[in-house]
């Protein structure tokens, strides 16, 4: 399974991305008899808006903002943490930020490119990748439970365009 990273950093209804992330979501709940409580509903939704990782601080002052009144920061990580246990979003360590996951429920290799000039992240799921990182783990006998993935660079928003195509000179020129 490859996704195309390209597809994040295009321009799209975030309302469909946003409603289709809740979805999943209450079906994955559901299907673990979990609750998706408002509070922890209105994180998940944060963390879709703008495919921007967003930390624990931001997303306090966000919901704060949201609801008129004070949240205290552990009921943000009591939010965050029951969302990472449920495979719907992820910990993007070198931020120290999180990002709603596009495939819950589903064993993928949590590879994110991160953009440095706009601050968005594409996970790309790719089953090579996974097979890859199974097979040297496997040769040093070594059992792999969890791994993230970071890359840093140009989303295709912020990447200088390409230069343009100089002819090909012909035996004629």
């Amino acid at each position: 399974m490859l996704t195309n990273s390209r597809l994040v950093h295009q321009p799209h209804d975030h309302g469909r991305c946003i409603n289709a992330a809740l979805n999943r979501a209450r079906e994955l709940c559901s299907a673990k008899k979990a609750r998706l409580t408002p509070l922890r509903e209105s994180v998940l939704q944060l963390l879709w808006q703008s495919h921007q990782p967003l930390g624990a601080y931001q997303l306090q002052a966000q919901l704060a903002k949201l609801s008129g009144k004070a949240i205290a920061p552990p009921t943000v990580y009591r939010a965050i943490e029951f969302l990472l246990e449920l495979g719907l979003i992820h910990r993007l360590a070198s931020l120290n930020a999180y990002i709603g996951c596009p495939f819950p429920g589903s064993d993928h290799s949590n590879l994110f490119m991160i953009c440095t000039h706009c601050g968005s992240a594409a996970e790309v799921a790719h089953n090579s990748l996974n097979d890859l990182l199974q097979r040297a783990s496997d040769k040093a006998n070594f059992t792999l439970q969890d791994q993230t993935l970071e890359l840093f660079g140009l989303c295709p928003n912020c990447s200088p365009t390409a230069p343009a195509e100089t002819p090909e000179k012909t035996d004629n020129d």
